[in-house]
């Protein structure tokens, strides 16, 4: 039977080369693995570090990942992003060019009779109200609209770095309390969810409450982790191929 696979926070395109050409090899590998053993792919946000699209412009870089996606949407692969906190300017290249179903907000997906309900992670913090504000904004349309007119070889570069603040402040400031989230679980949990996935903390976690699962996805800066829901159980493994 084939399996689904969950992923979030690759974080392509940081500024450390040796660490950019150790996850490139890693997740085309992973890939890879997904084409021979999965049924659907589920990105649940911030595979790159930075991702804003012009109407006619992307940025540079990411071919071969996205050569490699684009196979499984060939080989008939059930593909879905759901958006992070790096995410905000996505416009329709993932799903046009490439065969993503992308989802903007959380989502719930039954798959083989069970529920899942699955979320980025980024704005559940009670500790994040500055941050709730702040996505607010990034996602105004005529917002996104007027950053647009700025030249790509301007916006780009700027965007990169308020992106990579936006990383640091998560990947170095230990905010990996995730009660927050485990209590959020819980409430979708009696709400009749079978199973809670997130990302954005960067540190991988599993916890069974009662019948149900929590998995926080972790990352692939540091961990590598990613989990696979086989038909019947959810895990959460570490890619060492």
């Amino acid at each position: 039977m084939a399996s689904t696979f969950f992923i979030s926070d690759v974080h392509l395109g940081t500024p450390q080369i040796k660490l950019e050409k150790e996850k490139e090899k890693r997740l085309l590998a992973f890939l890879d693995y997904v084409s021979t053993y999965g049924e659907r792919l589920i990105i649940v946000g911030d595979l790159f570090d930075f991702w804003f699209e012009y109407r006619t412009v992307i940025p540079r870089g990411y071919t071969t990942i996205l050569c490699a996606l684009n196979q499984l949407k060939i080989l008939g692969k059930d593909l879905h992003y759901v958006a992070g906190n790096h995410d905000f300017w996505m416009r329709d290249y993932m799903a046009r060019e490439i065969g993503f179903q992308l989802h903007m907000d959380p989502i719930s997906l039954t798959i083989r009779g069970k529920r899942f309900y699955i979320n980025h992670g980024d704005g559940i913090a009670r500790s994040d109200k500055g941050y709730r504000l702040l996505k607010r904004i990034f996602r105004n349309k005529i917002n996104i609209f007027l950053y647009s007119l700025i030249h790509p070889d301007l916006g780009i570069p700027l965007a990169k770095w308020i992106s990579g603040l936006s990383r640091e402040h998560t990947y170095h400031h230990g905010n990996v309390d995730d009660r927050d989230y485990i209590q959020l679980a819980e409430q979708k949990f009696r709400e009749g969810y079978d199973y809670v996935v997130m990302g954005h903390l960067h540190v991988p976690n599993y916890q069974q409450i009662g019948h149900k699962v929590y998995v926080n996805l972790g990352d692939w800066m540091e961990h590598f982790t990613y989990a696979e829901f086989d038909g019947e159980h959810l895990h959460l493994r570490w890619w060492q191929r």
